[in-house]
């Protein structure tokens, strides 16, 4: 179990000057609770005396209200402390596992449930700061508070005490025995949270295709056995609490039954005074905490365990994608900005859990500035070629250059700053217009969103929404329509000025003046800038410089459209079959 918080030692090394002084404000509220019954033992002998000392009772009286009032700034001291260390540690590590996770290549989402990685930065994170918090408060109380009562039962009532503790060996093996059961269901309970969570997030984010095909009942169903299973190992989990504070709570009563008959027959003899029975209640009573601060203890670490296991997972994850040195290279070099041809030098390319590859042998190079289109069906490899040029996938080393460089030499950041990329799948903020289009240049000016409006003819529908640019789009844009969404999506890519503008069938979704009206904005906009235009049309590819045809991932033909479409192939029998629909 502590194994797994060597993850946090940066954190505690960094935050010791702020648990320090929490500790010795715990201690200091821990000495004064167990000189209150220094004071009860006085005032109870004086009571019980001949003739009774007011002015003396009224004296320690007012210590006794003195020393609350010094716990209570102690007890402030320590909340302040480790309770606020304890979540800006969580702050911390939930900000680090957030910018770790924005390191990772896509591929590692899409094989992770969405809702299951939400849980580790909710639940998880939870369980991790009470451990870092509360734990150690249990802790350091329970070890000063039981040996300070320890030491002053054995030392002033040495025969007493050693009747008095008879039932404390039997709860040191109760709580190493309970370790394990509730480390284990811990576990259990967490993953069963984030097994809850994927279920939720999924079915919100689907909402449409549950009511569009009336499976309302099935997401019921489906959340209701997720849920029925984590309530299972909640219980599973509460069931051991609920066995455990109660055997607590009834060894502790037998130590007050003890003392009371044998601390009983003490005062009787005249042995004992009736102010040391009182402070040995008192001491008993402050005892119980320790007993159950160590179950609370083992619940927080366990937890802690468990749930910093799980975060473990996501930050021991490598970032696959990374900058390849070379060796000799100059800073200039390794700044150096993406800028010239794109060549293509037989590219193979397969995923890491696929059996074949879905490029093969691809050869051939983009003039800077020139436009090229990529023609091919449905699982032909078009998406997959281009998605290695930003190396949103890695492609294989000496297979993709820009400037007769190998794009993995390339810092990310810069090249990925240098490719413009819009797919068929327009992601939006569920924010305005204004912010979607604007999202990718921090403060950007009102001419320029504009301009880029301009550019998608997404400004032609401005009026038709309530309030123009600052319009919410809704989650995911769901208030738009395909076409305005993909819109959208290419101005906010318009706006960065990329050297290299990839359209991934962003166009599919609009009309054929819509799209006409685009590409001659990307005819006289884009001048001397590299651009790859994926599509199915071929009316829309008719403009670029030359086209690469696609099929099962290999080049069957190349050259311009014109070209193309006056040889047999698999071009020109789309073309043919597209006019025919187009004159329908």
């Amino acid at each position: 179990m502590l194994s797994e918080y060597r993850r946090l030692l940066p954190w505690f090394r960094k935050y010791l000057w702020m648990y320090v002084p929490g500790v010795l404000c715990l201690i200091v509220t821990d000495a004064g609770q167990l000189y209150i019954p220094r004071i009860t033992k006085s005032v109870v002998d004086l009571i019980s005396a001949e003739s009774v000392d007011l002015h003396r009772i009224l004296i320690l009286v007012s210590a006794m209200v003195a020393i609350a009032v010094f716990i209570a700034a102690g007890r402030f001291g320590w909340r302040y402390f480790i309770s606020g260390t304890s979540r800006r540690i969580e702050s911390g590590l939930r900000e680090q596992l957030f910018g770790h996770l924005l390191k990772l290549h896509p591929g590692f989402f899409e094989n992770r449930k969405t809702g299951d990685t939400m849980a580790r930065f909710t639940n998880d994170m939870n369980a991790i700061r009470m451990a870092c918090g509360m734990a150690i408060v249990s802790l350091v109380d329970g070890i000063f508070m039981a040996t300070f009562i320890l030491i002053v039962l054995f030392v002033n009532y040495p025969a007493l005490a050693g009747w008095i503790i008879i039932p404390l060996p039997l709860l040191v093996f109760l709580v190493i025995g309970m370790g394990r059961l509730v480390g284990n269901r811990s576990k259990r309970v967490q993953a069963g949270f984030s097994s809850l969570s994927a279920v939720v997030q999924e079915t919100l984010s689907g909402i449409r295709v549950f009511k569009t095909l009336s499976r309302e009942q099935y997401a019921v169903d489906k959340f209701s056995e997720a849920n029925d299973e984590y309530m299972a190992r909640t219980m599973s989990l509460v069931r051991v609490w609920g066995f455990f504070f109660p055997l607590i709570n009834f060894l502790a009563g037998c130590t007050t039954l003890l003392l009371l008959w044998f601390g009983g027959l003490n005062v009787i003899k005249g042995d004992m005074s009736a102010g040391d029975f009182a402070a040995l209640m008192s001491y008993l009573a402050l005892l119980v905490w320790p007993m159950m601060g160590a179950g609370f203890t083992i619940n927080w670490l366990e937890r802690g365990a468990a749930s910093l296991s799980r975060i473990g997972e996501l930050l021991d994850a490598e970032p696959e994608i990374v900058r390849v040195q070379v060796s000799g290279e100059s800073a200039a070099e390794m700044s150096a900005k993406p800028s010239g041809d794109i060549e293509f030098r037989g590219l193979c390319f397969g995923w890491p859990d696929g059996q074949e590859n879905v490029l093969e042998n691809i050869s051939f190079t983009i003039p800077e500035g020139a436009t090229v289109g990529i023609f091919g069906r449905t699982g032909s490899g078009k998406s997959s070629l281009v998605n290695l040029v930003p190396r949103l996938y890695d492609p294989p080393a000496g297979t993709v250059f820009i400037g007769g460089r190998d794009i993995r030499t390339f810092e990310l950041q810069k090249l990925r700053e240098a490719v413009g990329l819009v797919a068929q799948d327009s992601f939006l903020f569920s924010e305005t217009i204004r912010e979607n289009i604007g999202f990718a240049v921090a403060g950007v000016s009102e001419a320029r969103i504009l301009e880029a409006a301009e550019f998608s003819t997404i400004d032609r529908d401005l009026k038709e929404f309530p309030f123009g640019l600052d319009t919410l789009v809704g989650e995911r844009g769901h208030s738009l329509s395909g076409g305005q969404k993909q819109r959208i999506a290419i101005s906010r890519a318009y706006l960065t000025d990329p050297e290299i503008l990839i359209f991934d069938d962003c166009l599919s979704a609009v009309d054929a003046e819509t799209e006409a009206g685009i590409l001659s904005q990307f005819v006289s906009k884009r001048k001397g800038k590299t651009s790859i235009i994926i599509s199915n049309r071929t009316s829309t590819l008719a403009s670029a410089d030359f086209i690469i045809v696609l099929e099962d991932g290999r080049i069957t033909a190349r050259g311009p459209h014109e070209e193309l479409i006056a040889s047999d192939g698999f071009y020109r029998s789309i073309y043919k079959l597209q006019q025919v629909e187009y004159a329908g």
